[in-house]
């Protein structure tokens, strides 16, 4: 058993040798006078080495450095609390349960208080601090009636160093009533946390992914009976605090507040490379769709013409699923694509019928940059039964795209204002026959594309979807929300 700290124990957070109270031992000295740094005198240093501490102290304040401290509020009947730092309020009305932000506190000696809300002349708690250039939690722990645990603040040293493909959850035992329990998963087959008694924490490395963590009072096989479960779900790279709060039996306790997990995220990591990934269905006879990626549904009854926002997706190789909306098993694509860390259109091609183009997605890669003063158009070729195109404006004088074959696609910057863009079939001069014509009006700094799609000669196609031109704005500016009129 690690002895309980006496509320008045001093508090020390140094460097990772020297802790008083740190992960899986919360416990302080019995008394004043052993709560030092555990050479036997109660403030903490030996008389031979005063002048070193001075010294020390002085160093600190030279080199400027500053630990990172957060105040973990977890006793049951505690009112909500003031934290004050060398005199001055830092965190207030801290209510139970709630642990706060990581305030920067200059390494050396500092004074914490710790008051009832409001009331500063009720104070729970006043001592110095050493501040380390470390990370720290400075946790309420107890009771105020002291029925089952006295009320004695903690720290807790934190390792927010990054866990790599696994996350780390750190247990902080904080229920009073509480016996010593084991942490489990999966029905007890696996055994996280061992004999973790009130005051106590450790830390435990988990794949990442969804768990049922049972508690249970401790046990040599660490089969007690359970009694309560909760549900995480870790994420790689992350470093998380679950702490074990309130009472089992809250009615027989000083405070009506029930047995819980709190679990706070300590670290977070960096989050992996990432593209940008949209889809945009333009197989003018396929049915709307669902997309799956990497097994799972990311968008759902998907009509034709439409054009998703982005998807954020890892960098790396995806399996990408297009069936019939609502039947999986009617699958009209089903391939590995490259994900890149730029962005990217995913766009459904050419027919299931075949009659003109055969059904593929294509990936465009998609140019967001800022176009500036003017504005940047990308026109896609999808329209099955069409010809190579020109696109020209002003009665062919201006002369935007040439010969865009079906399946390709290629952008023109324009400044702003109002255009009828032509579409013509591909000529050596750009002067074929007008087959349509579409009204736009680009705004400065705005990027769009321009689909082409649906059938030239639907009466002869096999869906009647009559050719047409989708514009969709793929970035606005900044400085002009009202200039992405098309």
């Amino acid at each position: 058993m690690v002895p309980k700290q006496t509320r008045r124990g001093a508090l020390s957070i140094v460097g990772a040798t020297g802790v008083t109270l740190v992960a899986g031992c919360l416990g302080g000295a019995d008394d004043e006078e052993s709560a030092g740094n555990g050479n036997g005198n109660g403030n903490g240093a030996d008389d031979d080495h005063t002048d070193d501490t001075a010294d020390d102290e002085d160093d600190y304040d030279e080199m400027d450095d500053t630990g990172s401290v957060r105040v973990a509020h977890l006793s049951p009947d505690a009112p909500n609390v003031d934290v004050w730092v060398d005199g001055e309020p830092a965190l207030e009305d801290v209510p139970f349960r709630a642990v706060s932000e990581y305030l920067e506190l200059p390494v050396g000696t500092a004074e914490v208080m710790i008051t009832a809300a409001g009331d500063e002349d009720t104070v729970v708690f006043d001592d110095e601090l050493e501040i380390g250039d470390g990370d720290y939690t400075v946790a309420a722990l107890g009771e105020l009636a002291e029925e089952n645990e006295p009320f004695a603040p903690a720290v807790l040293e934190d390792d927010l160093s990054d866990p790599g493909d696994q996350a780390r959850i750190r247990a902080v035992h904080a229920s009073p009533d509480a016996p010593a329990v084991d942490i489990t998963a999966g029905d007890g087959e696996v055994v996280l946390f061992e004999d973790v008694a009130f005051g106590e924490a450790g830390a435990a490395y988990v794949d990442p992914g969804d768990y049922t963590l049972e508690i249970r009072p401790a046990t040599d096989d660490n089969d007690g009976d359970v009694v309560a479960t909760f549900d995480v779900s870790p994420e790689a790279g992350n470093v998380y605090s679950a702490f074990a709060v309130g009472y089992l039996e809250p009615d027989a306790a000083p405070a009506d507040e029930a047995f819980d997990l709190e679990v706070v995220l300590d670290a977070e990591g960096e989050t992996a490379a990432a593209g940008s990934v949209r889809v945009a269905h333009l197989s003018p006879d396929a049915p709307n769709v669902d997309v799956w990626v990497d097994g799972d549904a990311v968008l759902e009854d998907v009509p034709y013409r439409a054009v998703s926002d982005y998807l954020e997706l890892p960098v790396g190789t995806a399996e990408v699923m297009i069936t019939a909306a609502g039947d999986e098993d009617t699958v009209v694509f089903d391939e590995e694509l490259e994900i890149g860390d730029g962005d990217y259109t995913i766009a459904a091609l050419g027919e299931l019928a075949e009659e003109n183009e055969p059904f593929e997605p294509a990936v465009l890669e998609d140019d967001l940059s800022d176009p500036g003063d003017q504005a940047r158009i990308r026109a896609v070729h999808a329209a099955p039964d069409a010809p190579a195109v020109d696109i020209t404006a002003a009665d062919g004088e201006v002369v935007l795209f040439e010969d865009v074959a079906f399946g390709e696609a290629g952008p023109a910057y324009v400044d702003p204002g109002d255009y009828t863009l032509e579409i013509r079939p591909a000529t050596d001069d750009n002067d074929g026959d007008v087959v349509a014509t579409f009204d736009v009006s680009p705004g400065a700094g705005n990027v769009y594309s321009a689909f082409a799609v649906g059938y030239l000669e639907p009466d002869a196609a096999p869906a009647d979807k009559p050719f047409d031109l989708e514009i969709v704005p793929d970035a606005e500016s900044e400085m002009d929300d009202d200039s992405s009129d098309y």
